[in-house]
């Protein structure tokens, strides 16, 4: 079988911030997402519609090889396409797999000097779990998600025969077409901030610039600040929300695909990709209730909100992460709590970029008339 044609964009590949295709990391990611659906609200709608018909068998494999394996499936470099890290994946070390895992939770557990060894954390079940709940604490993490994992921690030649088989699965029955739809869109979105000076800027400034936020999150500022370069990855499929990553010493981004606020040149594709994931967090009731109720009563905690409004919350946790993803909320701690007040300044720029967006429609049917 031929080699597919690469998909490697670098920009300036020795620039410290870079903004790049990454097909490995942009397939990877999108097979994370369909592990989230029931969590996270705002997804591209090919998330969801992907999901929905996958068989159960796929829907439980991806998520015991997405969440339970993880570390031994994220990209630890780039890679030119998704099948060329799939063969990287299958001539690695079993055991060198398995390790990535334990020693990424290691390092999530911290230096408090107990579970280093690896033979003592995979002693048994119960010791595997009890590993992780040090680490995670008791919610965040799936028990019967990491039992299952645990059995292939323990036999890690079954492990990497699950996780290579189920993402060539993956590839060539959902992802494969999907990736030749998004890419020219992707890549237009890379060759949109290819005039962008991000090496005059420092490591915060250019990460806001290209993701289109602010950052509040601390442990991403320190991340960013040590990384030796930062690779900023745009994706057709991840909405509103960003993610950060580190491997080999680097750090990606996965962002929404869009373009720079100060681009020259509009790209109506983008244009229109950034505007749908900010309407589709306006597209719901509940959503327009909260920031209606927040609008009405100022800062508010997210407890008050879900008693307000008799929302669960689990519905209450899926609106504001996408509310505040969007940048249509911000948020704080307070009080041991989480506190949301509204942002009328993205709010105005978003009903701005509609404007925008339609004003040569609008000019051509006012000229009609």
């Amino acid at each position: 079988m031929p080699l597919p044609v690469t998909d490697l964009i670098y920009p300036d590949a020795n620039s410290q911030m870079i903004v790049a295709l990454e097909p490995a990391h942009n397939i990877h990611h999108s097979l994370v997402l369909l592990s989230r659906t029931e969590e996270f609200s705002g997804f591209d709608e090919w998330i969801y519609r992907t999901a929905s018909i996958m068989t159960p068998e796929e829907r439980e494999t991806n998520m015991l090889v997405m969440i339970g394996l993880h570390y031994a499936t994220v990209p630890d470099g780039g890679y030119p396409s998704f099948p060329v890290y799939l063969e990287h994946l299958a001539g690695e070390s079993p055991l060198r797999l398995r390790n990535r895992i334990l020693d990424a939770y290691i390092k999530i557990v911290g230096d408090d000097g107990t579970g280093k060894d690896y033979d003592e954390i995979l002693a048994d079940v119960n010791s595997y779990l009890g590993f992780l709940r040090r680490g995670f604490g008791e919610d965040q993490f799936d028990p019967d998600v990491e039992k299952r994992a645990y059995t292939y921690l323990i036999d890690p030649p079954a492990m990497q025969q699950l996780i290579v088989g189920h993402l060539r699965a993956m590839w060539y029955k959902y992802l494969a077409v999907e990736w030749e739809r998004v890419r020219p869109m992707l890549q237009k979105s890379v060759r949109a901030f290819e005039s962008a000076d991000l090496a005059s800027m420092g490591r915060q400034e250019a990460t806001e610039y290209v993701i289109g936020r602010p950052i509040k999150e601390e442990c991403w500022q320190k991340m960013l600040d040590t990384a030796p370069q930062v690779i900023f990855v745009p994706s057709a499929h991840v909405g509103p929300y960003t993610k950060i990553f580190e491997g080999r010493g680097l750090i990606w981004v996965i962002f929404g695909a869009r373009q720079p606020v100060d681009a020259g040149e509009v790209v109506p594709e983008l244009s229109r990709a950034e505007l749908l994931v900010r309407l589709n967090a306006l597209a719901d009731d509940s959503r327009l209730n909260i920031l209606k109720l927040v609008a009405d009563q100022g800062e508010l905690r997210s407890q008050d909100i879900m008693n307000l409004l008799d929302i669960s919350q689990s519905g209450a946790s899926r609106h504001l992460q996408q509310l505040t993803a969007a940048g249509f909320l911000t948020k704080r701690p307070c009080n041991g709590a989480k506190c949301f007040t509204l942002d009328s300044d993205r709010l105005n720029a978003t009903l701005q970029a509609l404007s925008s967006y339609l004003s040569p429609a609008m000019d051509h049917a006012s000229s009609a008339r």
